[in-house]
């Protein structure tokens, strides 16, 4: 097999309309709630309540965290306006009034609600950043003393015969555009030895890196601004 020594970038935001709406409606709920889940088993006696979503899309992991931590008010911000239009009906389904509210903005340029947040996460928003420095510098910028990060993603595949069956195995039966889209996310997406040397680049050492699947990462931990 091919090795892939340099990653494909894909563009980094989701603004057409099919492919917001594509994943407005796909059912998530697994992944998400397994999300939810590893949050809660790095972070057992955390009880987050300001909390920031870079990279919410449309909203999905934002509402299912705050149905878990009823405590938590919840910001996602998103540079796709399309995804968050596309998320109103999903915030209207969870019903949790305005704990959770879905901003626009362009990262690490973005005013948001409140100053800083006691927790911060993302999910599948690196593998879309040309620059991966921008969501660690909004981690430091947005986040305080001992801010609990939880950061989710792919790993890129060693070839693109690896993410041709990936593909295959985990979305084989959703509609093209996913197909398509998470293929290429896979060849966008970083290696556990470039996250690594990222969060070094970062000051972010504090921060841990593992693989939680065979092609999701995360990286966890509390953030010490006296590091950085």
């Amino acid at each position: 097999m091919a090795k892939l020594v340099h990653r494909t970038p894909e563009p980094e935001l989701m603004n057409d309309q099919e492919q917001a709406d594509a994943y407005a409606q796909a059912d998530f709920a697994e992944p998400h709630n397994y999300f939810v889940q590893l949050f809660a088993e790095y972070f057992p006696q955390n009880k987050p309540v300001k909390v920031l979503d870079l990279g919410c899309g449309p909203g999905d992991i934002s509402c299912r965290f705050a149905k878990a931590h009823p405590e938590s008010i919840v910001t996602g911000v998103d540079g796709a306006q399309a995804m968050l239009d596309a998320g109103a009906p999903i915030l209207k389904n969870f019903s949790l009034g305005d704990r959770v509210q879905l901003t626009y903005g362009y990262l690490p340029n973005v005013e948001l609600p409140k100053a800083a947040y006691d927790t911060v996460i993302s999910n599948s928003l690196l593998h879309h950043l040309d620059d991966p420095m921008v969501i660690w510098e909004s981690i430091k910028k947005f986040g305080q003393p001992n801010s609990s990060v939880f950061i989710m993603d792919l790993m890129r595949p060693e070839s693109s015969e690896l993410a041709e069956q990936f593909v295959n195995m985990y979305a084989n039966e959703e509609p093209e555009v996913l197909r398509h889209d998470f293929y290429h996310s896979l060849l966008a997406a970083y290696t556990l030895d470039e996250v690594k040397q990222q969060l070094a680049k970062a000051h972010l050492n504090q921060l841990k890196t593992i693989a939680v699947s065979d092609r999701h990462f995360i990286v966890h931990g509390y953030l010490n601004l006296q590091e950085v």
